[in-house]
C-alpha cells in the first residue's frame, strides 16, 4: 500500500505556494509518497478587523497557527506548514518544529508609487503595514511618515494601494512576493492595471524572527513523520532559526514583538546575529550584535539577549525572562 502523508496549511495563495514547495521537496526525497493537503481558515484570516499593530488587540500568539496545531495534535494532519515568522515562541505541548526548508531572502521591501525607496517618499506620506516591527523601524527612520494598519493577502494589499488616493506605499516581505511570482529585482511590480516601484530595505530594516523560512511542525515522538522531515531539512536555516527562536523565547515574545533580527554566517563556521528592539513609542531602540560557533546557536542568542538588556542600551527588555 502506498504511504500517505497529509499536510495542513492556511488557504491563502502564499500559504498554498509554501505548501507546494514542501510537497515538492518530500516527493523528490520519497517518489512513492502520496501527499494530501488540508486547508484551514485561522482566526487571523477571519478577523480582518483586528489591528496587528496593537498587540493587545490582536492577541498575537497563535493568531495564524492555532487551528493547524489543534488539528495536528488531534491527528487529522501529519505536518503543519507555517511561515516561521507567524509561530509563537513556544510550541504547544506535544509539538515541535521538526524541519525547515531552505530560507528565502529575508529582506523587507517597499512597494511605492514613488521612486527612490524609503527616502523617496514625500514628507508625511501614508504607509501601510500589518507588522509592528516594520512600523516601528520605519517610524524611527522617518518620523514624518504616517503608518497605518493594512491587512489582507498580497494581492489585496497591492490592489488597495493602487486604488488608494491617500496611501503612497506599503511594506511587504521579499520572500512572500517572490513565492507568488512577483520578482523584486527589476525594481518594478506590475499588478492588474497598476505599476509600482519596488525597493529592498535590506540595508535599512532588520527582518522578523524566522522571516523567509518555512517551518514544518509535527507531533513529538512521531518517528515516521520526523524521519521524512529530516530528509528535507535545511540544516543551515535550522541553525539560524534555532538562534532566533531562542532569542524570542528569552524575550518572552510572539510574532507581534517589535524586534528585528538578522542572522548570517561569517564563513568560518561561526554565526553572527544583530538585533534591534523597541519599547515605548518615541524612545530610541536597543541594538546589539553577537557572534559564536554555529554549533551552539542558543548560546549566541543568550549573549545577544544579555547585550540588548545591558546598561549600555537605552532601554531594558520588556517582559524578559531571567
Amino acid at each position: 500500500m502506498k504511504d500517505i502523508l497529509t499536510l495542513g496549511t492556511r488557504a491563502s495563495a502564499l500559504a498554498l505556494a509554501q505548501t507546494e514547495l514542501t510537497r515538492a521537496a518530500l516527493v523528490r526525497a520519497f517518489p512513492d509518497l502520496e501527499i494530501k493537503v488540508k486547508t484551514f481558515t485561522t482566526r487571523g484570516d477571519q478577523k480582518l478587523d483586528l489591528s496587528l499593530l496593537r498587540a493587545s488587540e490582536a492577541g498575537g500568539k497563535g493568531l495564524f497557527t492555532k487551528e493547524l496545531e489543534d488539528e495536528l495534535l488531534a491527528g487529522g494532519i501529519d505536518i503543519a506548514v507555517h511561515s516561521l515568522k507567524d509561530l509563537p515562541g513556544q510550541n504547544p505541548a506535544g509539538l515541535h518544529i521538526a524541519a525547515v526548508l531552505e530560507r528565502a531572502p529575508t529582506a523587507d521591501v517597499l512597494i511605492s508609487k514613488f521612486p527612490g525607496g524609503l527616502d523617496g517618499l514625500p514628507e508625511g506620506s501614508h504607509v501601510g503595514t500589518s507588522s509592528i516591527r516594520r512600523a516601528r523601524q520605519v517610524r524611527w527612520l522617518r518620523p514624518d511618515l504616517a503608518i497605518a494598519d493594512w491587512r489582507g493577502n498580497v494581492q489585496t494589499r497591492l490592489r488597495k494601494l493602487g486604488q488608494s488616493a491617500e496611501f503612497g506605499a506599503i511594506l511587504l516581505a521579499q520572500a512572500g512576493l517572490e513565492r507568488l511570482g512577483f520578482p523584486v529585482g527589476s525594481g518594478v511590480i506590475e499588478f492588474e492595471e497598476f505599476r509600482f516601484h519596488v525597493a529592498s530595505l535590506e540595508d535599512r530594516l532588520l527582518p522578523a524572527i524566522g522571516q523567509g523560512a518555512i517551518a514544518l511542525q509535527s507531533r513529538v515522538g512521531d518517528a515516521r513523520i520526523d524521519s521524512c522531515l529530516r530528509a528535507i531539512n535545511h540544516e543551515p536555516t535550522f541553525l539560524a532559526i534555532r538562534a532566533e527562536r531562542e532569542l524570542q523565547r528569552l524575550l518572552s515574545g510572539d510574532c507581534t514583538l517589535p524586534v528585528g533580527v538578522r542572522t548570517t554566517w561569517t564563513g568560518d563556521g561561526r554565526l553572527s546575529m544583530e538585533a534591534i528592539l523597541f519599547d515605548a513609542e518615541g524612545q530610541p531602540p536597543a541594538q546589539a550584535k553577537a557572534e559564536g560557533e554555529e554549533s551552539a546557536p542558543e548560546k549566541i542568542a543568550a549573549q545577544l539577549f544579555e547585550r540588548l538588556n545591558s546598561p549600555a542600551n537605552p532601554l531594558g527588555v520588556p517582559g524578559a525572562r531571567p
